[in-house]
């Protein structure tokens, strides 16, 4: 029996697929498996994960790889994603004049101005000077509450600003309410002799005056061109508990701006867009130009140099040089992403309005060709590259269960998405466009501002619920699971994600329901708007209502809310829309590899 393995390579998995053809022509499908993609999608480093996921197929029928006679190669268009931001100002802040705190547990409630003074230095206090004091470390809540209730009455003392995690404790010590702020790391940065204001919430609401520039500039008395330069400040504060805003006349304000900038798509037309108007124009002027050659950016702003580094980032793993490397499609989406503020004492960060961007990227000739010679010389087998991605796709849907031609099929992986449409005459039309799992990932890191994207890549792929008791739980749809036996309570408060067979208990303090709007939004934005876009462009007359049915394949047709989105999407064009079953029991996954091996025996 002749041995053939199918190789899909994607962003994020590597599948393979192993048939055998008997010497009557007889042929039967033996094997798969699946393994990360090692290196990026079309470079050398895939070599790896291809043995790998070899090896685990052909250890299932108990072979070994010298046994195999053929290894047939997808060929893989790597994608890269990156963000390029909208124009946002920096406003860099040096003798921190202005800075915004948010910390976790304040006490009190309302607001104060006052001038910073220093727990040690409170006897310089002057009697009829508000004031706000300043306690590092170095005194315990004891001791500050001690100091301050023998002021209390000499001297006007209208807020305490604390290093440590006591402003509960202090403020249950003191024999008069005034709001406290905790937990400033940098406190020795803290000017004294400066005016600052703080704010402190009633529990559950969020605070009001120096969330708004107006409100700043009420309290700290500010011109309008100060009142201008603390708007990030006031935009980082909208929905905290409390707050602290400093002072400084002399401290040095200004502003550095990196200009948006724009992009040139050069296709049958040669079109420039501002990212500045957002994504959808960007998506417009696209779809204008027809045929894209190349992509490039302004020189010098915020998508130039976002789409220099992806470029550079491909000419770097493919061994090209930059002048090879070609964008042909971008997929651009509307975000908001957290921005630092510049000279803050506690990391405060400010959300600004930013575009998401996938690129497609290609050099002047992929590197497959390379990955299969390194096959060949690794394996001792032949290695060819046999097939377009979506192509083979199309064959390989073709096995599910209750399909017939003409077949659509969207083939949605980490990187890309892929569509075809396969005739009954044999004619196949099919597009490659930039946009899938791993934009969805970035923008849910982005807009939640996650330290790590192995969090957003959960969020993006189980189901929520928040721990409300020890014995019950609160779904994401509202409904409540109740326990028999108690659960960890380390997990007591928190959003979990529910994984098969565990639970992912998620650090970042953000409420479910924001995490559940940021969600489905990133998989519409991308998944749904790609879709159509992808099918269009493969459909007769690019009308949608002319194609019947729709197959979704590749790992992100697995996830469970992206189909139902698709279905709802697609319905409005009467087409039947559902997940693939591969052969019948591989589900969406192995299309491509399952493809390579059928078209094999169409070319035999």
């Amino acid at each position: 029996m002749r041995l053939i393995a199918g190789v899909d390579i994607g962003n994020s998995t590597t599948e393979v697929c192993i048939g055998g053809v008997e010497e009557n022509g007889k042929f039967h499908f033996l094997s798969s498996a699946s393994r990360m993609t090692t290196g990026t999608k079309g470079t050398l480093p895939n070599v790896h994960g291809i043995k790998a996921a070899l090896l685990e197929a052909l250890e299932k029928i108990h072979l070994p790889l010298n046994a195999l006679d053929l290894v047939r190669l997808n060929e893989a268009a790597p994608v890269i994603g990156d963000t390029a931001m909208e124009t946002i100002t920096e406003t860099i802040i040096t003798e921190s004049s202005m800075i915004g705190h948010n910390p976790s547990t304040p006490a009190g409630a309302g607001h104060a101005v006052g001038e910073l003074l220093f727990l040690e230095n409170i006897w310089k206090g002057k009697p009829g000077v508000p004031y706000i004091i300043v306690a590092s470390n170095k005194f315990s809540y004891e001791d500050a509450a001690e100091r301050l209730n023998q002021k209390l009455s000499e001297l006007a003392i209208k807020g305490v600003i604390l290093q440590a995690d006591e402003a509960v404790l202090v403020e249950n010590r003191l024999n008069r309410n005034v709001p406290i702020i905790d937990e400033v790391r940098h406190i020795q940065k803290v000017p004294e002799g400066k005016i600052a204001a703080i704010e402190v919430a009633l529990p559950g609401t969020t605070i009001r005056m120096l969330s708004n520039p107006y409100g700043i500039a009420t309290l700290l008395k500010l011109n309008a061109d100060e009142t201008r330069s603390v708007t990030p400040i006031a935009k980082s504060l909208v929905g905290k508990r409390s707050a602290v805003v400093i002072k400084t006349p002399h401290g040095d304000v200004r502003e550095n701006i990196l200009p948006a900038g724009e992009i040139t798509f050069h296709g049958d037309k040669e079109l420039k867009i501002n990212i500045d108007a957002g994504a959808d124009k960007i998506m417009e002027t696209l779809a204008e130009c027809g045929n894209i050659r190349n992509i490039d950016g302004q020189y010098n702003t915020n998508v130039g140099n976002m789409l220099d580094r992806i470029t550079t980032s491909m000419a770097d793993v493919s061994k090209a040089e930059n002048q090879d490397i070609r964008i042909t499609d971008i997929l651009a989406v509307d975000t908001l992403a957290p921005v630092e503020i510049s000279g803050s004492l506690a990391g405060e960060t400010c959300m600004e309005k930013a575009v998401g961007i996938a690129a497609m990227v290609k050099t002047q000739q992929l590197p497959m060709r390379q990955i299969a010679e390194k096959l060949e010389a690794d394996l001792q087998v032949r290695a060819v590259v046999a097939g377009v991605e979506a192509v083979m796709a199309s064959l390989g849907a073709m096995t599910t269960p209750g399909t017939k031609l003409p077949l659509a099929i969207l083939d949605m992986g980490g990187g890309s998405t892929d569509a075809a449409v396969l005739e009954p005459n044999g004619q196949v039309r099919t597009t490659h466009q930039a946009g899938a799992g791993e934009l969805v990932s970035m923008l849910i890191q982005t807009e939640l501002g996650l330290s790590a994207r192995v969090t957003a890549e959960q969020i993006k792929k189980y189901p929520m619920g928040k721990i409300e008791s020890l014995f019950h739980m609160r779904l994401e749809n509202g409904a409540m699971q109740f326990f028999e036996d108690s659960i960890d309570p380390r997990y007591y408060g928190h959003v979990v994600l529910l994984a098969p067979d565990e639970m992912l208990k998620i650090e970042e303090d953000i409420p479910m329901e924001r995490i559940l709007e940021v969600r489905r939004e990133a998989k519409r934005k991308v998944f749904v708007r790609n879709a159509i876009r992808a099918l269009k462009t493969v459909a007769p007359d690019h009308d949608l209502t002319k194609i019947p049915n729709v197959v979704l394949v590749g790992g992100s047709a697995e996830d469970f809310e992206i189909p139902e989105m698709l279905m709802e999407a697609l319905a409005e064009y009467r087409i039947v829309c559902g997940r693939g079953n591969i052969r019948g029991i591989e589900g969406p996954r192995n299309a491509v590899a399952t493809g390579l091996l059928l078209s094999y025996l169409g070319n035999a």
